[in-house]
């Protein structure tokens, strides 16, 4: 049980892609948790806007973590930022970095075929 996406063999369980999403928002200075959609049970906390995010990692992280699709625009978009954020944030032999990198593979090659990219 988990999350898969087509285009890639790319899976994180559920709460790893939440942690590892926290993770390359944190990187570009976004604390998911204060986000519009991303509350915690008893967080009272009022969330702040996506139109203030400008990081090109947007589309992929105020995306459900369960189902859905990045466009094939989105996907260029995403990848190469995602290919540069894993590089900083995760040393070569980790999980997430490995799996991101999948990830980012699987956007370029759903935007080369002019596919979308589904969280499935």
């Amino acid at each position: 049980m988990g999350l898969d996406f087509s285009h890639t063999d790319a899976h994180w369980s559920y709460g790893g892609f939440m942690r590892f999403r926290r993770a390359i928002a944190a990187h570009e200075g976004i604390t998911l948790d204060h986000m519009y959609g991303f509350a915690r049970p008893g967080d009272d906390t009022p969330k702040l806007a996506w139109d203030t995010v400008t990081t090109p990692l947007k589309p992929l992280l105020n995306h459900s973590d369960c189902d859905g699709e990045l466009t094939p625009d989105e996907c260029h978009q995403v990848a190469p930022r995602l290919r540069e954020v894993v590089n900083a944030v995760w040393p070569e032999d980790c999980y997430d970095r490995q799996a991101g990198l999948e990830l980012a593979d699987g956007m370029e090659a759903a935007a080369a075929a002019g596919e979308s990219l589904r969280f499935c």
